[in-house]
Order: structure tokens, then C-alpha cells, then sequence
């Protein structure tokens, strides 16, 4: 009956996330090198490839907000640098 517990906390895992961009990236990264690698137990693949699908998703969020916070303030409070000063 263990089997039932195991994909509930493995769903859990895949779902966790990482403390900042950087380490979310971190981890995306040695995901794949662990799958690129071919080192990883058939039995591991799915949820690493589950848990790397879930990191790339929530990086490229990240970067998204990041990228339009960008635009709302070089749009209206953001002025051209000039060697004036």
C-alpha cells in the first residue's frame, strides 16, 4: 500500500518551489545533465522529466513578470541616460 503514498509525494516534489530563480535554474540545470547523462533509473526518469517541465515553467514565469515590470517602467518613469550630468 506504500505505492499509493508514493506518487502523492512524488506529485508533491514536482510541485515544490525552488527558493529564488537562481536556485530553480540551478536545479533545472543539474536535472539535466542527470537525464542527459543517461546514469538515471528508468523508474526516476518520468518524475525528473516531470520536475524539469515544472522548473522551466516557473523560470520562464519568473522572467516573464521580470520583463514586463521592465517595459511598465521604461514606458513611463524611465528617461534616456545623457553624459550631461
Amino acid at each position: 500500500m506504500t505505492k499509493a503514498t508514493t506518487p502523492k509525494s512524488a506529485s508533491a516534489k514536482a510541485q515544490a518551489l525552488p527558493d529564488s530563480y537562481e536556485a530553480g535554474l540551478q536545479e533545472l540545470e543539474q536535472l539535466v545533465a542527470t537525464l542527459e547523462s543517461g546514469q538515471m533509473p528508468l523508474a526516476d526518469l518520468l518524475q525528473a522529466y516531470q520536475r524539469g517541465a515544472f522548473l522551466l515553467n516557473h523560470c520562464r514565469g519568473q522572467l516573464k513578470a521580470v520583463e514586463e515590470q521592465i517595459q511598465v517602467l521604461e514606458a513611463g518613469s524611465l528617461k534616456s541616460w545623457t553624459d550631461d550630468a
